[in-house]
């Protein structure tokens, strides 16, 4: 049956709010206006719930703060109770009534008193499933996104890795010209050319000794060549 506005107004098409499918959360008496609180409410009517929260996080009223808490708990419902997932979950109707009115007087000139009504309002988030098509595009963009974001990765993993490639082959080549050689590190062939280059001088040295020795040995030799030819001579003429 459709909804009536007012007493004995017009019909009005559609569910009543009250009967709207979903997980609610009511935050009753609440200490704000109405007005302030639908203000609010205008901003996240029909969002995602995880963007509706954020929109709400960023805000800079004080209703927002209220409002955020009410989501929270109307998602939470539809998690723990409904078995529901809260990436899927939207905010299909959001609305705030006028509650009881607190009545206070404020003392003014002449004796007269000013009342002061202190408003209260009950404000109702419900959330609900999105539709199948939503979903299917919301899935859509996020591999979409996911792709993208492989992608990018990679490619600045192998951008490093060609980065980083030069700079390690120059430490290499750097930590070779500054090591220096001790006489551990001489190879073996250096060592047995040293070894036959100070052999070859060594048997230079013999040689050029025995050069020098042998003017001496020949002039000795001549020596006694000579004395052996004396003594045959004396004996021949004592005969």
């Amino acid at each position: 049956m459709p909804a009536k506005s007012g007493r004995g107004g017009a019909e009005v098409p559609g569910v009543k709010t009250n009967e709207r499918e979903g997980t609610r959360a009511v935050l009753h008496h609440s200490r704000m206006s109405a007005y302030k609180a639908r203000q609010v409410l205008d901003q996240i009517r029909g969002l995602d719930a995880d963007r509706a929260l954020e929109t709400l996080a960023l805000g800079d009223r004080e209703a927002a703060a209220v409002i955020g808490k009410v989501l929270a708990s109307a998602v939470a419902n539809a998690v723990h109770n409904d078995g529901l997932d809260p990436d899927e979950l939207f905010v299909s109707a959001c609305y705030a009534d006028e509650g009881s009115t607190l009545k206070r007087w404020r003392p003014r000139a002449r004796g007269r008193a000013t009342r002061i009504r202190k408003r209260t309002c009950h404000v109702t988030i419900i959330v609900s499933r999105l539709p199948e098509d939503r979903i299917a595009r919301r899935r859509a963009k996020q591999s979409a996104t996911g792709a993208q974001r492989s992608r990018r990765v990679a490619g600045s993993r192998r951008t490093r890795k060609t980065e980083a490639a030069p700079a390690v082959s120059k430490a290499t080549e750097t930590e070779i010209e500054e090591t220096p050689i001790g006489n551990d590190d001489i190879e073996p062939a250096d060592v047995e050319t040293d070894a036959t280059g100070a052999d070859t001088s060594a048997e230079a040295d013999t040689e050029s000794a025995e050069g020098e020795a042998d003017p001496v040995s020949e002039a000795d030799a001549d020596t006694d060549a000579s004395d052996e030819t004396n003594v045959d001579s004396a004996k021949e003429k004592g005969k």
